[in-house]
């Protein structure tokens, strides 16, 4: 692999890292928690050993010191420099600060933050935090540094972690085991990683008795060659006293040599480079069709979820518009007032007589006397709002419940929903708005209808009030929903309403006129019901799940996978 800094598989693989971390997860669906940590570590590892690696396949080695607690790793790494770069044990102050230690003359490369640019850069001994503590030797080879990283087995999930996220920068794995410990089933499972990834492996047999190297080190051989690592290069450490916190020089020197020879061969440093790069490259190309899956359940959980609330909104809508037409609203306070406003001692006698009746009636509003055309107008207020009202909570209940059957939509609703199981608090303001609104808009059609010559006497003579009244009330019996008894009486009532405005105004003039007040009343209440619904559209869209997502992911997939 001889990739320039400019080559068309950087560019690829940068913009593959960009299209990665725009996917979101944010439900909790089956594949969501594996598509997260699956999200992180191809993010990381794009960025701390891909791409900067990519563009300056001549930098430096970069070998990780990793395995389980107990292992040796930092007395290794001490030994090989020849003094104390790096605590051992309990006495290094965390380790979540991992020590790199490399020659003066390669600390250009490693201090930026081309490689590993999450990790602040540190010097000293102290303690540093979340950071890469550097420490130069001129002992260490050019051209190679080691890093002493975290127990893949620490009981400290973030230096678990960190241990993960460092052998995944590694160009070569130094992995340490002991006599004690080489079984164990989670350095196993760590180089099982390695071998998917194709990574460049040397193991290092730490801490074993003498009369023991023979048949722990072939049992060991013999388990690297199951697990495909049968060519990784082993070293055996004897368990021997330490001079001064150090493994003798002799014991480690075979290994010593081996990392010297190494760095001074270039072309044995560009083979374990290309095998690495490679092996990373294609193990990731591998693992992003596991997100575009994951990112498709996203979006197929969140349109369920869009599916159901519109639905129940619309519904709702629905609900309303059946009700302000069928006559349900000529019930009640309303149908009182409505007898008020036309009597009830006529409604049986001759079409013309009643209409004379009402003509007096609204004749009287003009003279002074009580107008209860405004009773009948507050009573039709109240029976709409609490007709909006008892729709919007309705829809709110049924939301939140359609949501709460899957674990998904209940979580979402418990972290980021409050309150939307029940009405906005300002929904009765809004409600009681729209209404004043649409009659405020119902009187203003008589207005400009009355202004025609041949009905400004008539709508002098009986009042836009109570002219407006009336044609709602038409309105609300357009669907002649009312029966029974009730039909004798509000049917009939909304029946002599009719017939005067057509005595007014002409039968086709109400017709619009009706049709323009409902057109506009159901506009109001899809708007109401709207802001209610669009409480569940907006938590869903705030999810960051965008639906063009899976495409580019895929897309800068085929890419990658075309160019390296």
């Amino acid at each position: 692999m001889t990739a320039p800094a400019s080559s068309p598989l950087l560019a690829a693989l940068d913009k593959l890292r960009v299209t990665v971390s725009s996917a979101a997860f944010p439900l909790d669906l089956p594949a969501a928690r594996e598509a997260r940590r699956t999200q992180q570590s191809v993010a990381d590892q794009l960025r701390d050993y891909i791409l900067p690696r990519l563009s300056r396949l001549d930098a430096p080695l970069l070998v990780v010191v990793g395995g389980s607690t107990g292992a040796g790793k930092s007395t290794l790494v001490n030994s090989l420099v020849g003094r104390q770069v790096s605590e051992p044990g309990v006495l290094r102050p965390t380790t979540r600060s991992p020590v790199l230690v490399l020659n003066p003359e390669d600390q250009g490369w490693f201090a930026s933050d081309r490689v590993l640019p999450g990790l602040a850069r540190t010097t000293g001994d102290g303690p540093a935090g979340i950071s890469l503590r550097l420490a130069t030797d001129t002992t260490v080879p050019l051209g190679l540094a080691l890093l002493d990283a975290p127990d893949v087995d620490s009981v400290v999930t973030e230096n678990r972690e960190m241990a993960d996220q460092l052998l995944a920068a590694a160009d070569l794995w130094l992995f340490v085991t002991s006599a004690a410990r080489y079984a164990d089933a989670v350095p196993w499972g760590f180089l099982r990683l390695a071998v998917e990834r194709a990574v460049a492996v040397a193991m290092v047999l730490d801490r074993v008795a003498p009369q023991a190297i023979q048949e722990i080190s072939a049992h060991l051989r013999e388990m690297l060659t199951e697990q495909g690592l049968g060519q990784a290069p082993l070293f055996v450490i004897p368990e021997v006293p330490l001079e001064g916190g150090l493994i003798p020089l002799n014991t480690v020197m075979p290994l010593r040599i081996w990392l010297g020879n190494l760095a001074a061969d270039s072309a044995a440093r560009a083979a374990v480079v290309r095998q690495t790069l490679e092996g990373a490259i294609t193990h990731l190309i591998s693992r992003t069709p596991l997100l575009v899956s994951a990112h498709n359940e996203q979006l197929d959980a969140i349109a369920r979820l869009r599916a159901e609330a519109d639905g129940i909104y619309r519904a709702a809508g629905a609900r309303v518009t059946e009700g302000t037409a069928d006559g349900s609203l000529l019930r009640g306070e309303v149908l009182a007032r409505w007898q008020e406003f036309v009597g009830t001692g006529e409604l049986l006698r001759s079409l013309e007589r009643r209409i004379g009746w009402l003509r007096d009636k609204l004749s009287a509003t003009l003279r002074g006397r009580p107008a209860p055309e405004r009773e009948l107008s507050e009573a039709v207020e109240t029976g709409l709002e609490a007709m909006l009202r008892a729709a919007a909570e309705q829809a709110a209940e049924q939301a939140s419940a359609a949501w709460r059957q899957s674990p998904a939509g209940t979580a979402l609703l418990d972290q980021h929903g409050p309150g939307l199981e029940s009405i906005s608090p300002g929904f009765r303001e809004a409600a009681a708005r729209a209404i004043r609104d649409w009659q405020g808009f119902v009187m203003q059609l008589v207005r400009e209808e009355g202004s025609d010559k041949r009905s400004v006497a008539r709508v002098l003579a009986y009042g836009v009030n109570g002219i407006g009244v009336t044609l709602m009330i038409v309105v609300f019996a357009s669907t002649a929903g009312v029966t029974g008894a009730e039909f004798g009486v509000a049917g009939g009532t909304a029946i002599v309403g009719q017939k005067l405005l057509e005595a007014i105004f002409g039968d086709q003039a109400v017709r619009t006129l009706a049709a323009r007040a409902r057109t506009n009343l159901d506009g109001r209440v899809e708007a109401l019901l709207g802001a209610e619904l669009l409480r569940y559209l907006q938590l869903l869209d705030s999810l960051g799940v965008y639906p063009d997502v899976s495409d580019r992911l895929q897309a800068a997939t085929d890419a990658a996978a075309q160019l390296r």
